[in-house]
């Protein structure tokens, strides 16, 4: 679809790419203005699905819904195991992942700074908040249970034992620990 008007078209896509989503009941749908973050792509739209039958079959709507719509070919990539399906859709790039994946790569906390409304009348979304630098980050101080004073903790030492000498050159005492 060509509009002369670059960003109702990109408004259009968005459209259509939620609305795909939705009819196959994507989970915590979020869009991310990343106009200021990369000239490569306007919108970063992150999804989940629950299983890998289910984010195939997200990325399978959308990739039919934007083609069908006029705004060509997508390009997806991750389709083979499922866990993580990207769908370039060009000014757009859908992240479908399943919740494991990304809540371990957290791509919010790198896309999240300009989140988009895309329903009207829903309330403005949330930025997402900005990394901790490192040297603020406390690390947790667990407390080591007491140690039992029994003999069994106690380890053995090491003894050295002789025998009797029978060559002078060479002698036999050993190291043993017990």
């Amino acid at each position: 679809m060509t509009d002369t008007n670059p960003k109702k078209e990109i408004q259009q896509l968005q459209r259509v790419i939620v609305d795909a989503l939705e009819d196959v009941k994507a989970q915590k749908l979020v869009v991310f203005n990343t106009e200021h973050l990369s000239s490569l792509f306007e919108r970063v739209v992150i999804a989940s699905g629950t299983s890998n039958r289910q984010t195939k079959a997200l990325a399978s709507s959308v990739r039919d819904a934007v083609r069908e719509q006029g705004f060509g070919k997508p390009r997806v990539e991750g389709e083979e195991n499922g866990e993580w399906i990207i769908v370039d859709c060009g000014m757009a790039v859908v992240h479908i992942m399943q919740p494991i994946i990304r809540q371990y790569y957290n791509l919010e906390e790198i896309w999240g700074y300009k989140p988009v409304r895309f329903k009207l009348g829903a309330p403005k979304p949330v930025a997402a908040k900005a990394a901790q630098p490192l040297a603020e980050i406390k690390k947790p101080t667990a407390k080591k249970p007491a140690a039992k004073k029994s003999v069994e903790a106690k380890k053995p030492t090491a003894k050295k034992t002789c025998s009797k000498k029978i060559n002078p050159k060479k002698s036999s005492c050993q190291k043993n620990s017990w």
